[in-house]
């Protein structure tokens, strides 16, 4: 009978396993399955919000099938008090396992309101748009000039720092002062810039920032993003390209960057370049000299006296031959592929055509043609 009894209860025993087993395998098959979700969701974390407290928006919104499923395998993978606070991107489709994880990694944000700082040549913008969750498309909500107060005047209209997502996008052509004067107004970001980086040396790029960022720190990633590019550029350069090391290579592009906004047109622009250095030529290159009078710190406003073309400085490519000694901005990356690959061609001449490129020429006649005609355009617009 005691026997009888050791064999009932063994049999219980591996029953009980196995339905134990059963359970935990249907379980994690239904942590881990897809959700129900027709379309993706953001899911906003805010300082104070518990994991239950996310679990139920999670589990209103139709995220995850189960709340208690959810906190347990948050508690079990050892996530419990990773909680992150940000706004996140709730894919359709997305399982309760990548959702935990999702929202207890990184603390980035991939939804919600986004506000961008872009720092152009000639003016700076605030930008406030909201990611649709329908179409992953993000929507304009406002625009508006950047100034010192104009994050304050964001969070007066209700824009609050967390939850938002916040970046600084470099306009190609703007200068370093440029870049460093704008950094200087945001005020969600702390510290000192004691040195304006050398021209050329940032990447015009969007970067992302994070509230008290250091403003340095910023710096730091546009230089190393800048020196990556260089150095990538640099090991793919052509036998054509007319300069010998890398920093002639950010002075070119520069030039080029200032000269035509147009991506398929630069590699015609630096063949122009390319050619008056070969035939020892001067570079007559307006956004040199205009560098020259406001050494980068804004736009000129005006166009370019003729006692102006005549005034040596370093940087007047009129009265002198070759490169000037700086970069007289900081060139993008289309630039830079330029001046290491420039097209092969005779021109030595280009003007604006009217229609934001520029007519090239091989002579001095056809050049003056290609002027004539431009002077005609202008006067029409004039008028």
């Amino acid at each position: 009978m005691g026997r009888h009894f050791a064999s009932n209860s063994l049999t219980f025993l591996i029953i009980t396993l196995v339905m134990v087993g059963v359970v935990i395998t249907t379980l994690q098959t239904k942590y881990k399955s897809p959700n129900l979700l027709k379309q993706a969701i953001c899911l906003k974390v805010t300082p104070g919000n518990s994991i239950s407290t996310v679990a139920e928006k999670l589990y209103a919104e139709g995220a995850v099938s189960s709340k208690a499923l959810f906190q347990i395998g948050l508690d079990y993978s050892g996530r419990k008090n990773d909680l992150k606070v940000g706004s996140y991107l709730i894919s359709a489709g997305a399982s309760m396992y990548e959702i935990a994880k999702q929202i207890t990694t990184s603390g980035r944000n991939t939804c919600g309101t986004e506000v961008i700082l872009r720092i152009g040549v000639t003016r700076n913008t605030v930008l406030v748009r909201e990611l649709d969750t329908s179409t992953n498309r993000y929507v304009e909500v406002t625009r508006e000039n950047f100034s010192s107060g104009s994050f304050e005047d964001l969070h007066s209209k209700g824009l609050k720092a967390d939850g938002s997502r916040f970046r600084i996008a470099v306009s190609e052509g703007a200068t370093s002062w440029q870049i460093v004067n704008a950094l200087k107004e945001v005020s969600i970001l702390d510290g000192t810039i004691l040195d304006i980086p050398i021209e050329g040396s940032l990447a015009p790029e969007s970067y992302e920032i994070i509230p008290s960022e250091q403003r340095s720190s910023i710096l730091k990633r546009m230089a190393e993003a800048q020196e990556k590019r260089l150095n990538a550029v640099w090991a793919k350069r052509s036998d054509k390209t007319p300069v010998d090391n890398k920093q002639e290579l950010l002075v070119l592009a520069s030039i080029i960057e200032k000269e035509t906004g147009i991506v398929g047109e630069r590699s015609q622009v630096a063949s122009v370049f390319a050619n008056r250095l070969n035939l020892g030529m001067p570079l007559q290159t307006d956004p040199s000299v205009i560098y020259g009078i406001t050494k980068g710190k804004g736009s000129l406003g005006r166009g370019l006296r003729k006692s102006e073309l005549r005034q040596d400085t370093p940087w007047n490519t009129y009265t002198n031959k070759g490169l000037p000694p700086s970069a007289i901005a900081n060139p993008g990356l289309a630039s830079l592929e330029a001046a290491v690959n420039p097209a092969n061609t005779n021109y030595i001449f280009f003007v604006a055509d009217g229609t934001g490129g520029h007519a090239f020429a091989v002579t001095l006649k056809e050049h003056n043609s290609n002027v004539a005609k431009w002077r005609k355009i202008e006067k029409n617009i004039d008028e």
